[in-house]
């Protein structure tokens, strides 16, 4: 199963890697993508501080993953990838990551459970995690 330690993988390729790089694999955007949208969805929540159901919060992940498949192709080139596999793959893998977190409360509440360990270590010198 896809999980948090790929995600972080997938994302520091695709953003922090060889910006000229050839190609990169529509599984290898929608890691980095779904890794990104996580951290989107963490900082909206977390301000607002408000509890949402884990429909909702599926939704917004997905909705944040398939734009960053768009920005990534707008920015490295949608010839490098397959733009709607890469946002089909998105969607599902940010799911994954977000029921693999969150999936065992009745929903996400910023105020019960802290941002996954992942998202805190690649991010905590960046935006004051």
């Amino acid at each position: 199963m896809f999980g948090f330690g790929e995600a972080r993988e997938n994302y520091q390729q695709v953003y922090d890697g060889e910006p000229n790089k050839a190609e990169f694999s529509h599984e290898l955007v929608a890691g980095g993508a779904s890794f990104a949208a996580m951290k989107y969805f963490e900082d909206r929540q977390r301000k607002e501080g408000k509890p949402v159901s884990h429909q909702f919060a599926k939704e917004l992940i997905a909705g944040f993953a398939g734009a960053e498949v768009d920005r990534l192709a707008e920015t490295k080139g949608e010839d490098f990838f397959d733009r709607e596999k890469a946002k089909h793959e998105a969607k599902k893998r940010s799911e994954q990551l977000y029921d693999q977190h969150y999936g065992q409360d009745d929903q996400y509440d910023p105020n019960n459970r802290d941002a996954p360990q992942d998202l805190r270590d690649h991010f905590n010198d960046r935006d004051g995690w």
